[in-house]
């Protein structure tokens, strides 16, 4: 059997290799080849382009690298048309993978979507070219299939493989211990985690820098960290940490993001992955987001955003424990006083601690095996 993989970033690259390494243990000797990073190849997928080759993101920002991408996915049609896979699974990625799947869909390709859009959340246009695309949607979150059952569309709930991963008991000393970090026994955490991106580090560090000068001015106990996903993000985010006179604060530690989270008493972030991994390591946080004006304004003006939340933990809880500053809101004083609530009140931080404890039992399913078990299934259809 053979298997035609393509995925984006290092969350698919991730979401892949489970995928793999599930796969040969149901069915060992698979021969897997496609968009891969560093993980997936070590699980042993043959990489005709890098993960890193699709790490574009917003509205207006990837328009420069359409002409690259379209040679890309021309490539991979022509070669999986030629020599067609028994399945294909675009792991996330959409905007390039569901052009993809519906080209190599209408050749006779059986197609899975791994990591459904959210477009439950905005463009909710894009279901019909799903609907097109795709055999069978794999989705993380229960309200996904809920919404592809409305739209009837083929999709099944597989659970997230970031709950079924991380510690049921966070350890914080431990995690402390770990990165060096000395308090002293009395002063607490902050974990800033800026992005992954440079786009989103270019656009957030400074206002993060800023709001950290001012907590560090009120408490000279409190000890910042940060986990820097690349060098040139960690000069980048160690510049505008100097330019607010807060560098010499802070620990910042390459990769390691969760051991630096669960170090935390609360975390800075923006939104994204990284704030579900923060409810599933029980951890308050607060959470910012800034993106092009242009990307924004058409968002907006057209009506495009359906949910009332931005982060994936606001929409998994009964009540919303993630304060958001968006756009203009993610101001240096608004950060910082809702940071302040937080680190004030220990009864508060383990309240939400305690909230967030509830969203693995929901997510925790075995999600490797189970999205291995669908595309198994898939490929052996007639």
């Amino acid at each position: 059997m053979r298997i035609g993989l393509v995925a984006g970033e290092s969350s698919g690259d991730l979401l892949g290799a489970g995928l793999i390494k599930a796969l040969n243990r149901l069915r060992p000797g698979i021969e897997f080849e496609g968009v891969a990073g560093p993980e997936m190849q070590a699980a042993g997928c043959v990489a005709l382009e890098h993960a890193e080759a699709l790490a574009v993101m917003g509205l207006i920002e990837p328009i420069r690298e359409i002409p690259r991408l379209l040679c890309l996915r021309r490539s991979l049609v022509r070669r999986w048309t030629v020599n067609p896979p028994d399945v294909f699974v675009g792991i996330d990625a959409p905007d390039f993978n569901l052009g993809l799947e519906k080209k190599l869909h209408a050749q006779g390709v059986k197609t899975v979507h791994y990591v459904s859009p959210s477009v439950w959340a905005w463009r909710q246009g894009r279901v019909k070219t799903i609907a097109k695309a795709a055999d069978i949607v794999l989705c993380l979150l229960p309200f996904e299939k809920s919404f592809y059952d409305q739209q009837d569309v083929k999709a099944e709930f597989v659970g997230h493989p970031m709950a079924d991963r991380l510690p049921l008991f966070p350890d914080t000393t431990r995690a402390r211990t770990e990165l060096g970090i000395d308090t002293g026994g009395a002063s607490k955490v902050l974990a800033v985690l800026p992005g992954s991106r440079h786009s989103e580090v270019s656009r957030v560090g400074p206002i993060f820098a800023q709001t950290c000068a001012r907590l560090a001015a009120a408490d000279p106990g409190l000890v910042f960290v940060a986990p820097m996903a690349t060098p040139r993000l960690r000069s980048l985010f160690a510049s505008q940490l100097a330019e607010a006179g807060v560098a010499d604060r802070f620990v910042l530690i390459d990769g390691q993001a969760e051991t630096v989270i669960t170090s935390a008493d609360v975390v800075l972030l923006v939104f994204g992955t990284a704030s579900l991994q923060t409810a599933l390591l029980q951890k308050p946080m607060v959470g910012a987001h800034r993106v092009a004006f242009l990307t924004y304004a058409i968002a907006k003006g057209l009506n495009l955003v359906k949910v009332p939340y931005y982060s994936l933990p606001n929409l998994l809880t009964d009540e919303p424990l993630v304060p958001e500053f968006l756009q203009n809101e993610a101001r240096p004083d608004a950060l910082a006083a809702a940071l302040d609530r937080l680190l004030g009140n220990a009864e508060e931080r383990q309240r939400i601690a305690s909230q967030f404890g509830a969203i693995r039992k929901v997510l925790a399913r075995g999600a490797d095996e189970r999205a291995a078990e669908a595309v198994l299934s898939l490929a052996m259809r007639s």
